[in-house]
């Protein structure tokens, strides 16, 4: 099987590629990219892999990881899929442009592995090895999965998903429950991920908003979602000249660039407390809404109320995304909670996209660490989320902006 390049779309192994297309990845990391593009273009950054999954072994996988980097590398944005991006109104001509030459290089990333653990670490110009991290992961998740899980019970998990779909169908108040695909680094397979989205789209047109894929998006005529990510909001610790004021810096950076679109603004690089204290009415009336990421949602969703009326704002005006870990019952329990006093959205990701594993879905992340030389942080609303390879900058991070490392 070959691409319309010509490309060999078989690996060594006899599997498709995991990756086929620059655009299976997550909206986001485009809309980053643009912003990079724009503000940032000469800043260096790293990032670092992490498994989440105590001892999960890589060592049957390293070497199919490492053929799916190669050919990762050799993919370039095809004329329809630029005109797709092209169409989308946030995304501006001379980024096309600029896409157009666009290739993912392999100097970028270090690789190896020991004793079953894998090392994964990516260095190099923010610009050039942004689009790395989602489909990085979403091949070490196949690659992984596949070895782990050779012969899927598809079945089961056919079955398991029209259970959600009915769940969602049950009863009167889950009609105007939205929720979207946000499952694509933690994927059991490309053809997996497509195939539920196919069939959420089909049985649940009203309640399925879309989804982060963009890829899926442009073949399956969807609406791709996504603002920013963590990452955006640390290197902001490292390109300005006050660490308090990054926050700050990071959000006037994204309202400069989109000037009121794609407004969800991320709450939990160093906590919902700090956050709001430099979310205020600006920003508050600029952006459309926030996303919980860590921490306990219904805890996090009062802290949002109370700030927006304590700005004499109408929560009920608001949109507010949550996309931790989620669930479809806890999704379902959290619309049912708030519905009335917010305009509730959700991201599920994993339950969706990898609820096909025979063992615990794998949990892996692959975060920025440094900008610019400088030690960048996330700290997090939840306890095993927060991360950082070095823990003084960390300490200072956290007294800077006066919260406690979780």
């Amino acid at each position: 099987m070959t691409d319309e390049k010509g490309a060999n779309q078989l690996s060594s192994s006899g599997h498709e590629y995991v990756i086929q297309s620059l655009l299976d990845t997550d909206l986001y990391k485009f809309t980053m990219m643009q912003t990079v593009l724009h503000q940032h273009p000469a800043a260096e950054v790293e990032y670092h892999f992490r498994s989440r999954n105590k001892q999960l072994d890589f060592s049957e996988c390293l070497v199919e990881i490492e053929q799916e980097i190669a050919h990762l590398c050799q993919l370039r944005l095809t004329e329809d899929e630029l005109n797709y991006l092209g169409k989308l109104d946030y995304i501006k001509p001379d980024f096309i442009h600029f896409l157009r030459l666009f290739r993912l290089d392999q100097r970028f990333i270090y690789l190896s592995g020991n004793e079953g653990e894998l090392i994964l670490k990516i260095q190099g110009p923010w610009l050039h090895t942004i689009l790395f991290e989602v489909p990085l992961l979403s091949i070490i998740s196949e690659v992984y999965c596949r070895k782990h899980n050779p012969q899927p019970d598809l079945k089961g998990a056919r079955a398991r998903l029209h259970e959600k779909i009915d769940l969602v169908r049950s009863q009167p108040e889950y009609a105007d429950f939205r929720f979207s695909d946000f499952g694509t680094r933690r994927r059991y397979s490309r053809n997996w991920q497509q195939e539920v989205v196919q069939t959420l789209a089909q049985e649940l047109p009203e309640q399925f908003s879309g989804t982060s894929n963009l890829d899926l998006a442009r073949r399956l005529n969807l609406k791709p979602v996504g603002t920013l990510a963590h990452e955006f909001m640390q290197a902001f610790q490292a390109l300005g000249p006050r660490l308090i004021d990054s926050q700050k810096m990071a959000l006037e950076a994204w309202v400069h660039e989109y000037r009121g679109q794609l407004g969800i603004a991320l709450t939990d690089v160093v906590g919902m407390d700090a956050f709001l204290r430099d979310f205020d009415l600006y920003f508050a009336k600029l952006f459309d809404g926030l996303r919980q990421d860590s921490g306990d949602p219904v805890e996090w969703t009062e802290k949002a109320l109370a700030h927006y009326q304590k700005l004499n704002i109408d929560p009920r005006s608001k949109t507010l995304v949550y996309s931790d870990g989620l669930t479809m019952h806890s999704a379902l329990d959290l619309h049912t909670r708030f519905r009335k006093r917010c305009k509730p959205a959700f991201g599920i990701g994993t339950h969706l996209t990898n609820d096909i594993m025979s063992e615990t879905p794998i949990n892996i992340v692959l975060k920025m660490t440094s900008c610019n030389g400088q030690a960048v942080a996330k700290l997090s609303d939840s306890p095993g989320k927060a991360m950082s390879d070095d823990e003084g900058y960390m300490a200072y991070l956290a007294q800077v902006f006066e919260v406690d490392i979780l």
